[in-house]
Protein backbone atom coordinates (compact mmCIF):
# COMPACT_ATOMS: atom_id res chain seq x y z
CA UNK A 1 0.00 0.00 0.00
CA UNK A 2 3.02 2.50 0.61
CA UNK A 3 3.94 2.38 -2.64
CA UNK A 4 0.75 3.02 -4.14
CA UNK A 5 -0.36 5.69 -1.79
CA UNK A 6 2.96 7.42 -1.91
CA UNK A 7 4.57 6.70 -5.89
CA UNK A 8 1.59 5.40 -8.22
CA UNK A 9 -1.38 7.09 -6.69
CA UNK A 10 -0.17 10.90 -7.11
CA UNK A 11 1.08 9.91 -10.82
CA UNK A 12 -2.62 8.27 -11.44
CA UNK A 13 -3.76 11.83 -10.13
CA UNK A 14 -2.16 13.71 -12.54
CA UNK A 15 -4.26 12.09 -15.19
CA UNK A 16 -7.78 12.54 -16.23
CA UNK A 17 -9.68 9.77 -14.46
CA UNK A 18 -10.98 8.47 -17.06
CA UNK A 19 -7.85 8.13 -18.60
CA UNK A 20 -6.26 6.78 -15.68
CA UNK A 21 -8.58 3.79 -15.53
CA UNK A 22 -8.51 2.84 -19.03
CA UNK A 23 -4.60 2.53 -18.21
CA UNK A 24 -5.09 0.46 -15.66
CA UNK A 25 -7.30 -2.06 -17.68
CA UNK A 26 -4.65 -1.85 -20.80
CA UNK A 27 -1.93 -2.68 -18.52
CA UNK A 28 -3.71 -5.28 -16.37
CA UNK A 29 -4.50 -7.10 -20.18
CA UNK A 30 -1.17 -6.90 -21.09
CA UNK A 31 0.32 -8.38 -18.22
CA UNK A 32 -2.46 -11.51 -17.95
CA UNK A 33 0.79 -13.98 -19.07
CA UNK A 34 2.02 -13.80 -15.51
CA UNK A 35 -1.30 -14.33 -13.51
CA UNK A 36 -0.96 -17.59 -12.96
CA UNK A 37 2.56 -16.84 -11.27
CA UNK A 38 1.25 -14.11 -9.40
CA UNK A 39 -1.68 -16.17 -8.27
CA UNK A 40 -0.74 -18.32 -5.73
CA UNK A 41 1.51 -15.47 -3.64
CA UNK A 42 -1.52 -13.08 -3.48
CA UNK A 43 -4.13 -15.45 -2.78
CA UNK A 44 -6.51 -15.59 0.54
CA UNK A 45 -6.50 -19.44 1.76
CA UNK A 46 -8.60 -19.77 4.86
CA UNK A 47 -11.19 -22.21 5.82
CA UNK A 48 -12.98 -19.81 8.02
CA UNK A 49 -13.18 -17.46 4.85
CA UNK A 50 -14.71 -20.15 2.13
CA UNK A 51 -18.58 -19.68 1.44
CA UNK A 52 -20.92 -21.66 -0.78
CA UNK A 53 -23.33 -19.07 -2.58
CA UNK A 54 -26.10 -19.93 -4.60
CA UNK A 55 -23.96 -23.05 -5.39
CA UNK A 56 -21.05 -21.66 -5.71
CA UNK A 57 -18.01 -21.79 -3.98
CA UNK A 58 -16.02 -18.67 -3.15
CA UNK A 59 -12.56 -18.84 -1.55
CA UNK A 60 -13.94 -15.35 0.14
CA UNK A 61 -16.28 -12.76 0.20
CA UNK A 62 -14.26 -9.99 -0.97
CA UNK A 63 -15.25 -9.77 -4.74
CA UNK A 64 -14.62 -6.82 -7.41
CA UNK A 65 -17.64 -4.98 -8.12
CA UNK A 66 -19.01 -4.26 -11.98
CA UNK A 67 -17.63 -1.14 -13.32
CA UNK A 68 -14.19 -1.78 -13.48
CA UNK A 69 -13.34 -4.31 -15.86
CA UNK A 70 -16.35 -3.48 -18.04
CA UNK A 71 -15.78 -5.32 -21.18
CA UNK A 72 -13.60 -8.54 -19.94
CA UNK A 73 -9.97 -7.15 -20.85
CA UNK A 74 -7.97 -8.19 -17.50
CA UNK A 75 -9.95 -10.79 -16.13
CA UNK A 76 -7.24 -12.79 -15.29
CA UNK A 77 -5.23 -10.56 -13.79
CA UNK A 78 -7.61 -9.31 -11.42
CA UNK A 79 -8.25 -12.97 -10.31
CA UNK A 80 -4.77 -12.76 -9.68
CA UNK A 81 -4.82 -9.81 -7.41
CA UNK A 82 -6.77 -11.57 -4.48
CA UNK A 83 -10.23 -10.58 -5.20
CA UNK A 84 -12.54 -13.47 -4.00
CA UNK A 85 -14.58 -13.55 -7.44
CA UNK A 86 -14.80 -10.58 -10.20
CA UNK A 87 -17.51 -9.28 -11.72
CA UNK A 88 -17.32 -7.74 -15.17
CA UNK A 89 -19.99 -5.50 -17.00
CA UNK A 90 -22.37 -4.07 -17.30
CA UNK A 91 -22.50 -5.61 -20.53
CA UNK A 92 -25.33 -4.99 -23.02
CA UNK A 93 -26.69 -6.74 -26.28
CA UNK A 94 -25.28 -4.16 -28.13
CA UNK A 95 -22.44 -2.25 -28.49
CA UNK A 96 -22.68 1.08 -26.55
CA UNK A 97 -20.48 4.63 -26.21
CA UNK A 98 -21.69 5.41 -23.03
CA UNK A 99 -22.51 8.91 -22.15
CA UNK A 100 -20.47 12.29 -22.92
CA UNK A 101 -17.42 12.51 -21.67
CA UNK A 102 -15.94 13.81 -18.88
CA UNK A 103 -18.20 10.95 -17.52
CA UNK A 104 -15.78 10.18 -14.22
CA UNK A 105 -14.70 12.51 -11.75
CA UNK A 106 -12.55 11.87 -8.10
CA UNK A 107 -13.57 13.60 -4.93
CA UNK A 108 -10.07 13.35 -2.87
CA UNK A 109 -11.37 15.02 -0.19
CA UNK A 110 -14.00 12.71 0.31
CA UNK A 111 -12.12 9.43 -0.76
CA UNK A 112 -14.85 8.94 -3.77
CA UNK A 113 -15.64 9.04 -7.14
CA UNK A 114 -18.47 10.50 -9.05
CA UNK A 115 -19.99 8.45 -11.94
CA UNK A 116 -21.65 9.01 -14.88
CA UNK A 117 -20.41 6.13 -17.40
CA UNK A 118 -23.27 5.17 -19.05
CA UNK A 119 -22.37 1.90 -19.60
CA UNK A 120 -19.72 2.05 -22.08
CA UNK A 121 -19.15 -1.34 -23.42
CA UNK A 122 -18.01 -3.57 -26.62
CA UNK A 123 -21.22 -5.37 -26.47
CA UNK A 124 -22.05 -9.04 -25.59
CA UNK A 125 -20.64 -10.63 -28.54
CA UNK A 126 -17.16 -9.16 -28.23
CA UNK A 127 -16.87 -10.35 -24.12
CA UNK A 128 -18.35 -13.74 -24.95
CA UNK A 129 -15.32 -13.93 -27.40
CA UNK A 130 -13.25 -12.70 -24.09
CA UNK A 131 -14.44 -14.88 -21.64
CA UNK A 132 -16.16 -18.23 -23.12
CA UNK A 133 -12.12 -19.76 -22.51
CA UNK A 134 -11.05 -18.19 -19.26
CA UNK A 135 -10.34 -21.43 -16.54
CA UNK A 136 -10.53 -18.63 -13.20
CA UNK A 137 -9.54 -20.11 -10.00
CA UNK A 138 -12.59 -17.80 -8.61
CA UNK A 139 -16.17 -17.24 -9.33
CA UNK A 140 -16.96 -14.56 -12.65
CA UNK A 141 -19.90 -13.06 -12.58
CA UNK A 142 -21.28 -10.83 -15.67
CA UNK A 143 -23.35 -8.25 -14.98
CA UNK A 144 -25.81 -7.70 -17.89
CA UNK A 145 -28.12 -4.28 -18.54
CA UNK A 146 -30.17 -2.58 -21.44
CA UNK A 147 -28.34 -1.35 -24.01
CA UNK A 148 -27.61 3.27 -23.58
CA UNK A 149 -28.00 4.41 -27.16
CA UNK A 150 -27.75 7.80 -25.94
CA UNK A 151 -29.81 10.80 -25.31
CA UNK A 152 -32.06 11.62 -28.40
CA UNK A 153 -32.57 8.08 -29.00
CA UNK A 154 -36.37 6.75 -29.35
CA UNK A 155 -37.37 5.13 -26.26
CA UNK A 156 -37.25 1.19 -26.60
CA UNK A 157 -40.80 -0.75 -25.32
CA UNK A 158 -41.37 -2.67 -22.49
CA UNK A 159 -40.84 -5.77 -24.73
CA UNK A 160 -38.11 -4.83 -26.46
CA UNK A 161 -35.97 -3.93 -23.22
CA UNK A 162 -37.07 -7.28 -21.72
CA UNK A 163 -35.70 -8.75 -24.81
CA UNK A 164 -32.46 -7.43 -24.35
CA UNK A 165 -31.68 -8.46 -21.17
CA UNK A 166 -32.77 -12.10 -22.44
CA UNK A 167 -30.56 -11.65 -25.02
CA UNK A 168 -27.63 -10.75 -23.30
CA UNK A 169 -28.43 -13.71 -21.02
CA UNK A 170 -28.72 -16.30 -23.23
CA UNK A 171 -25.12 -15.50 -25.19
CA UNK A 172 -23.38 -14.84 -22.16
CA UNK A 173 -24.49 -17.33 -18.92
CA UNK A 174 -22.65 -20.02 -20.81
CA UNK A 175 -19.26 -18.87 -19.73
CA UNK A 176 -20.18 -17.35 -16.40
CA UNK A 177 -20.67 -17.95 -12.94
CA UNK A 178 -23.53 -16.21 -12.48
CA UNK A 179 -25.66 -13.23 -13.73
CA UNK A 180 -26.04 -10.38 -12.20
CA UNK A 181 -29.29 -7.93 -13.54
CA UNK A 182 -28.40 -4.75 -13.78
CA UNK A 183 -32.03 -3.36 -12.89
CA UNK A 184 -30.96 0.26 -11.59
CA UNK A 185 -28.22 1.85 -13.30
CA UNK A 186 -28.57 5.60 -12.02
CA UNK A 187 -26.91 6.61 -15.35
CA UNK A 188 -29.08 5.85 -18.40
CA UNK A 189 -32.96 6.85 -19.22
CA UNK A 190 -33.88 3.11 -19.84
CA UNK A 191 -31.89 1.68 -17.02
CA UNK A 192 -32.83 3.97 -14.14
CA UNK A 193 -36.72 3.94 -13.34
CA UNK A 194 -37.83 0.88 -15.95
CA UNK A 195 -38.21 -1.41 -13.22
CA UNK A 196 -40.03 0.84 -10.07
CA UNK A 197 -42.84 -0.79 -12.07
CA UNK A 198 -43.77 -4.25 -10.64
CA UNK A 199 -45.02 -5.46 -13.92
CA UNK A 200 -41.82 -4.88 -15.50
CA UNK A 201 -39.91 -6.69 -12.97
CA UNK A 202 -42.53 -9.87 -13.73
CA UNK A 203 -42.18 -9.79 -17.25
CA UNK A 204 -38.08 -9.33 -17.00
CA UNK A 205 -38.14 -12.60 -14.71
CA UNK A 206 -40.78 -14.17 -16.49
CA UNK A 207 -39.01 -14.07 -20.07
CA UNK A 208 -35.31 -14.78 -18.08
CA UNK A 209 -37.22 -17.64 -16.45
CA UNK A 210 -38.14 -19.09 -20.48
CA UNK A 211 -34.77 -18.78 -21.47
CA UNK A 212 -33.85 -21.31 -19.27
CA UNK A 213 -30.56 -20.41 -17.95
CA UNK A 214 -28.29 -22.83 -15.89
CA UNK A 215 -26.19 -20.74 -13.52
CA UNK A 216 -27.67 -18.61 -10.77
CA UNK A 217 -28.78 -15.11 -11.28
CA UNK A 218 -28.78 -11.94 -8.84
CA UNK A 219 -31.06 -8.75 -9.31
CA UNK A 220 -29.11 -5.46 -8.65
CA UNK A 221 -31.43 -3.04 -7.72
CA UNK A 222 -32.43 0.61 -6.86
CA UNK A 223 -31.85 1.68 -2.83
CA UNK A 224 -34.15 3.83 -3.24
CA UNK A 225 -38.03 3.30 -1.89
CA UNK A 226 -37.60 1.67 1.43
CA UNK A 227 -39.51 -0.71 2.63
CA UNK A 228 -42.23 -0.77 0.36
CA UNK A 229 -39.46 -1.45 -2.55
CA UNK A 230 -38.10 -4.00 -0.86
CA UNK A 231 -40.87 -5.91 -0.44
CA UNK A 232 -41.88 -5.49 -4.45
CA UNK A 233 -38.19 -7.17 -5.25
CA UNK A 234 -38.71 -9.99 -2.74
CA UNK A 235 -42.50 -10.67 -3.68
CA UNK A 236 -41.31 -10.52 -7.97
CA UNK A 237 -38.38 -12.99 -7.45
CA UNK A 238 -40.27 -15.12 -5.01
CA UNK A 239 -42.19 -17.47 -7.94
CA UNK A 240 -38.67 -17.92 -9.69
CA UNK A 241 -36.30 -20.63 -8.65
CA UNK A 242 -33.51 -19.14 -10.87
CA UNK A 243 -33.28 -16.04 -8.58
CA UNK A 244 -30.99 -16.55 -5.76
CA UNK A 245 -30.40 -13.20 -4.06
CA UNK A 246 -30.26 -9.28 -4.48
CA UNK A 247 -27.61 -6.73 -4.58
CA UNK A 248 -28.52 -2.50 -4.26
CA UNK A 249 -27.03 0.05 -6.66
CA UNK A 250 -25.55 3.29 -5.91
CA UNK A 251 -28.31 6.13 -5.60
CA UNK A 252 -28.62 8.66 -8.58
CA UNK A 253 -28.73 11.21 -6.11
CA UNK A 254 -25.86 13.09 -4.43
CA UNK A 255 -26.01 12.24 -0.48
CA UNK A 256 -25.57 14.51 1.88
CA UNK A 257 -22.91 15.86 4.05
CA UNK A 258 -19.90 15.57 1.63
CA UNK A 259 -16.60 17.79 2.22
CA UNK A 260 -16.75 19.06 -1.75
CA UNK A 261 -18.35 21.94 -2.21
CA UNK A 262 -21.45 21.90 -3.40
CA UNK A 263 -20.56 24.41 -6.24
CA UNK A 264 -17.77 21.47 -7.56
CA UNK A 265 -20.95 18.63 -7.61
CA UNK A 266 -23.40 20.83 -9.62
CA UNK A 267 -20.78 20.64 -12.56
CA UNK A 268 -20.28 16.74 -12.04
CA UNK A 269 -23.51 14.54 -13.03
CA UNK A 270 -23.48 11.12 -12.25
CA UNK A 271 -23.80 9.13 -9.10
CA UNK A 272 -21.08 9.14 -6.02
CA UNK A 273 -19.78 6.20 -4.74
CA UNK A 274 -17.58 6.41 -1.94
CA UNK A 275 -17.95 5.95 2.04
CA UNK A 276 -19.38 8.42 3.57
CA UNK A 277 -21.75 8.63 0.48
CA UNK A 278 -22.93 4.90 0.35
CA UNK A 279 -22.33 2.63 3.55
CA UNK A 280 -25.02 3.88 5.90
CA UNK A 281 -27.73 3.93 2.63
CA UNK A 282 -26.54 0.27 1.42
CA UNK A 283 -26.30 -0.88 5.23
CA UNK A 284 -29.77 -0.15 5.81
CA UNK A 285 -30.98 -1.74 2.95
CA UNK A 286 -29.06 -5.07 3.08
CA UNK A 287 -30.73 -5.25 6.89
CA UNK A 288 -34.45 -4.82 5.83
CA UNK A 289 -34.13 -7.31 3.37
CA UNK A 290 -32.15 -9.15 5.56
CA UNK A 291 -35.29 -9.38 7.79
CA UNK A 292 -37.34 -10.20 5.41
CA UNK A 293 -36.09 -12.76 2.47
CA UNK A 294 -36.45 -16.16 2.58
CA UNK A 295 -32.35 -16.76 3.67
CA UNK A 296 -32.74 -20.50 2.91
CA UNK A 297 -32.79 -19.58 -0.50
CA UNK A 298 -31.87 -15.76 -0.70
CA UNK A 299 -28.05 -14.06 -0.58
CA UNK A 300 -26.99 -10.32 -0.18
CA UNK A 301 -24.34 -8.98 -1.91
CA UNK A 302 -23.22 -5.90 0.08
CA UNK A 303 -21.07 -2.92 -1.99
CA UNK A 304 -20.61 0.56 -1.41
CA UNK A 305 -17.95 2.30 0.54
CA UNK A 306 -15.76 -0.86 1.52
CA UNK A 307 -12.50 0.56 2.09
CA UNK A 308 -11.27 -1.63 5.31
CA UNK A 309 -12.05 -5.01 7.03
CA UNK A 310 -14.26 -3.64 9.22
CA UNK A 311 -16.68 -2.21 6.28
CA UNK A 312 -16.90 -5.37 4.65
CA UNK A 313 -17.74 -6.90 8.28
CA UNK A 314 -20.32 -4.52 8.75
CA UNK A 315 -22.37 -4.82 5.69
CA UNK A 316 -21.59 -9.13 6.24
CA UNK A 317 -23.23 -8.60 10.07
CA UNK A 318 -26.15 -6.76 8.54
CA UNK A 319 -26.81 -10.09 6.04
CA UNK A 320 -24.05 -9.98 3.06
CA UNK A 321 -23.39 -12.93 2.45
CA UNK A 322 -20.59 -11.57 -0.14
CA UNK A 323 -19.03 -8.13 -0.42
CA UNK A 324 -17.78 -6.19 -3.48
CA UNK A 325 -15.53 -3.42 -3.57
CA UNK A 326 -14.38 -0.93 -6.48
CA UNK A 327 -13.93 2.65 -5.70
CA UNK A 328 -11.37 1.86 -2.65
CA UNK A 329 -9.01 0.91 -5.51
CA UNK A 330 -8.50 4.21 -6.73
CA UNK A 331 -7.36 5.30 -3.04
CA UNK A 332 -5.91 2.38 -1.85
CA UNK A 333 -4.31 0.12 -4.51
CA UNK A 334 -5.30 -3.36 -6.07
CA UNK A 335 -4.17 -5.63 -3.46
CA UNK A 336 -6.82 -4.16 -1.06
CA UNK A 337 -9.02 -6.94 -1.63
CA UNK A 338 -6.45 -9.21 -0.04
CA UNK A 339 -5.92 -6.99 2.84
CA UNK A 340 -9.70 -7.07 3.71
CA UNK A 341 -10.15 -10.39 3.47
CA UNK A 342 -7.48 -11.02 5.96
CA UNK A 343 -8.05 -8.66 8.26
CA UNK A 344 -11.76 -10.81 8.40
CA UNK A 345 -9.98 -13.29 9.55
CA UNK A 346 -8.45 -11.06 12.81
CA UNK A 347 -12.49 -9.59 13.21
CA UNK A 348 -13.86 -13.22 13.27
CA UNK A 349 -11.87 -14.46 15.67
CA UNK A 350 -11.98 -11.32 17.90
CA UNK A 351 -16.08 -12.26 17.78
CA UNK A 352 -15.67 -16.13 18.51
CA UNK A 353 -17.11 -16.82 14.85
CA UNK A 354 -15.68 -20.15 13.51
CA UNK A 355 -16.50 -18.96 9.59
CA UNK A 356 -17.80 -15.92 7.99
CA UNK A 357 -21.33 -17.72 7.36
CA UNK A 358 -21.76 -17.79 10.95
CA UNK A 359 -21.41 -13.77 11.36
CA UNK A 360 -24.27 -13.42 8.08
CA UNK A 361 -26.46 -11.09 10.08
CA UNK A 362 -25.26 -11.26 13.53
CA UNK A 363 -26.74 -7.86 13.80
CA UNK A 364 -30.25 -8.33 12.66
CA UNK A 365 -31.12 -11.53 13.35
Amino acid sequence: MGVYTSVVRPLAFCLEAERAHQLAIKLGGSVAWAAKAVRPLLAVSDPRLETTVAGIRFPHPIGLAAGYDKNGYSIETLAALGFGSVEIGSVTIDASDGNPKPRLWRLPEDRAVVVHYGMPNDGAAAVKTRIEGLRLAVPLGVNIAVTNRGRGAPPLSAHQIVEEYVAAARLLSPYADYLMLNMSCPNTEDGRDFFVERAHIDQCLAALGAAELRIPVFMKVSPVGGIEAVERVLAAAEPHAFVSGFMFNLSPMKPPGLRTPEAVLRTMPGAVSGPAACSQLTDQCIAKCYRRMDRRRFALVGAGGVFTAEDAYAKIRSGASLVQLLTALVYEGPLLARRVARGLVRLLERDGFRSVSEAVGADVR
